[in-house]
């Protein structure tokens, strides 16, 4: 039955522009049973813009991880202030990052991927589930051309590891139409775009890169790049 539905959804979505298809989340789930994921990225900040546009009381989360840049923090608190947005937080539990440093210390994430993705895990995916088992589907600020592992997306799918619908509004969009939109709108946006940051993450794991390099080649800089992903979107 999912199947059929998926295929449904997405004959219907075809065509419509990134505000339509979040109008359409909002109506389709209902506003207190989908959810905007934001880091703050420049992809979040234009959904969050235009999901504030549609209802002030959409729902938007984010996963305060505890090692992001303060940059991350000033955005979220300009976005506040200049569109009267209010987020959902998602923090580690205490436990668990007692636990996770106690037994790898807090830069193993540098010395194999299953310590990194064990990092992830405490850090984003546990705090996720949290909110995911009050939604029925998540909305994010992917784009097929930001990585090798997001290259054949589509604008919603099912996502098996969550259980729930995923719809990406900006699939289609190029890093030149997210920032004409941000530019156009006057939307508040991470100071580190400027220092030649392209993909924000936590601080440990995020560095700028040069213009001919891949989006996404300073997040995991170490890694290889079909690993380059924290948990929360793996297919």
């Amino acid at each position: 039955m999912t199947g059929k539905k998926l295929a449904e959804y997405r004959q219907l979505l075809a065509g419509k522009d990134a505000a339509e298809v979040l109008a359409w989340s909002l109506d389709e789930f209902g506003p207190q049973k989908v959810a905007l994921a934001s880091s703050f990225s420049t992809e979040d900040q234009v959904l969050s813009h235009m999901l504030s546009k549609i209802s002030l009381s959409a729902r938007i989360f984010t996963l305060d991880t505890g090692r992001q840049f303060q940059e991350t923090y000033d955005v979220m608190q300009r976005s506040m202030d200049k569109f009267g947005l209010r987020y959902e937080v998602c923090a580690p539990a205490a436990e668990d990052l007692v636990a996770l440093l106690a037994d790898a210390g807090p830069n193993a994430m540098y010395q194999s991927l299953v310590k990194r993705e064990a990092c992830c895990a405490v850090r984003k995916l546990r705090p996720l589930e949290k909110i995911m088992q009050t939604i029925d589907a998540w909305i994010c600020g992917l784009r097929r051309d930001q990585a090798l592992t997001r290259k054949d997306l589509e604008i919603i799918e099912w996502d098996i590891q969550q259980g729930k619908y995923k719809i990406s509004p900006l699939i289609n969009w190029s890093e030149a139409d997210v920032w004409r939109y941000i530019k156009d709108n006057g939307i508040p946006y991470n100071a580190l775009y400027d220092q030649g940051f392209r993909s924000i993450g936590c601080a440990p794991c995020t560095r700028a890169t040069g213009p001919d390099e891949d989006i996404r080649s300073g997040r995991w800089w170490w890694e290889e790049p079909e690993h380059k992903e924290c948990g929360l979107h793996k297919r």
